[in-house]
């Protein structure tokens, strides 16, 4: 049996129903899903929250336990997710939390739930949380922005030699610092000029002044390294302005369907996606999810729903693999381990906690090539970019 609860919890009344490996979770497993759940980022909340409790319906108990979901709202706020996690390890000691939205919250909730002896899984970008940041308490699902840079902006390049001018907007903190820093490596290496880049604060909703300049430099290719609905905000200018008839574009790193729902076919047609999730894979584990979210949601899985219902099966498959919930006993099962995922194989590296997995590059493709509603482009191609724990500064 499942019982799900959601807990939207503010500052003044921080009060979540927590798990610790020695309380009353001996009897009940409680899963924490962190997650934007109003703020800028509130609908890539709300699709995570679906494939969480997906997830956990699916399961309907682990190690003979019900499942308790509780839902921590981060409000897309670093310092208040990670104040409202602190409430829930202060009220009933480390358990298990899943998820966020944004990098800067996934650091700090991070290193929060490692304090208190807690497990972690996130899909944040930054690649510090897997590097210079790491700790043995937090796994990330997701490719960071050293995979999904490579995994997506290394094709474009190769099948566009002519590319020979790139201009790049890119939201201003830690995810968005990132993406720019790999971007601009892949750039050097492949001897390609960097024309200029405009920064934009979370709070940005209008972009056609960052889009006019990008104009006016003339490049031969437009990078978005934003996120959400302010990606899809930029994207959806640029096609107003007129820019893809005059250069590619490319989101380096989209909601992959939602995204595509969102703007809808006239503008995604010909433009290239950076996505951590297709629903069309046909890899066993997202073959059982698509399936799955049909029967139940009624509806095609997207990145949010599909990454948060892989977080916490993952979560989940451990605590029936160790018998409970006691974290050290699941970061010991994790090292290292091998399972069919919803993009294939997929392993935990042993020395970082990163997830290793494909990553996908996709193009926009018009109504009438469509197979499906839901079809909007096709796989260019796919990949997994890694660094090693030492090359990504990981010292444990």
């Amino acid at each position: 049996m499942t019982k799900i609860s959601r807990l939207m919890m503010s500052c003044a009344t921080a009060l979540v129903l927590g798990a610790g490996a020695s309380s009353a979770a001996d009897k009940e497993l409680t899963i924490n899903i962190v997650a934007s759940m109003s703020g800028a980022f509130a609908n890539f909340g709300l699709q995570a929250e679906k494939g969480a409790r997906l997830a956990i319906e699916e399961a309907g108990e682990a190690a003979g336990m019900p499942i308790n979901m509780v839902v921590i709202d981060t409000e897309s706020n670093a310092g208040k997710g990670a104040r409202k996690v602190q409430a829930s390890l202060s009220e009933n000691g480390p358990g298990i939390f899943v998820g966020t939205t944004l990098s800067s919250t996934a650091l700090a909730v991070g290193q929060t739930v490692h304090e208190a002896g807690g497990v972690y899984i996130n899909g944040g970008g930054a690649d510090e949380l897997t590097g210079e940041k790491c700790n043995a308490s937090m796994y990330r699902w997701s490719a960071p922005t050293y995979g999904a840079v490579n995994a997506s902006l290394r094709p474009v390049l190769d099948a566009h030699p002519d590319i020979k001018r790139v201009y790049t907007i890119t939201p201003q903190y830690v995810f968005g610092e990132a993406m720019l820093a790999n971007t601009l490596d892949v750039l050097k290496e492949n001897g390609i000029e960097h024309v200029g880049n405009s920064y934009h604060s979370l709070k940005d909703k209008e972009f056609s002044g960052f889009i006019a300049q990008a104009q006016a430099s003339s490049p031969d290719l437009l990078v978005l390294l934003n996120f959400g609905s302010q990606a899809a905000a930029s994207m959806q200018q640029a096609v107003n302005f007129g820019l893809k008839d005059r250069m590619k574009i490319l989101m380096v790193w989209s909601n992959g369907l939602d995204t595509m729902q969102a703007l809808g076919s006239d503008v995604s047609d010909g433009v290239y996606f950076g996505a951590q999730y297709w629903h069309e894979e046909e890899a066993a584990g997202n073959q059982a999810l698509v399936a799955l979210s049909e029967e139940k949601l009624g509806e095609a899985p997207n990145y949010p729903l599909a990454s948060y219902y892989q977080m916490t099966k993952l979560m989940i498959d451990a605590v029936n693999a160790t018998g409970g919930n006691d974290p050290a006993a699941i970061k010991e099962h994790l090292a290292g381990y091998s399972y069919e995922g919803i993009t294939g194989t997929e392993t935990v590296a042993a020395d970082n906690n990163q997830v290793e997995k494909n990553f996908y590059l996709l193009l926009g493709k018009d109504e009438a090539s469509q197979a499906d509603k839901d079809d909007f482009a096709d796989v260019v191609s796919k990949g997994k970019y890694f660094l090693s724990a030492a090359d990504a500064g990981c010292v444990r």
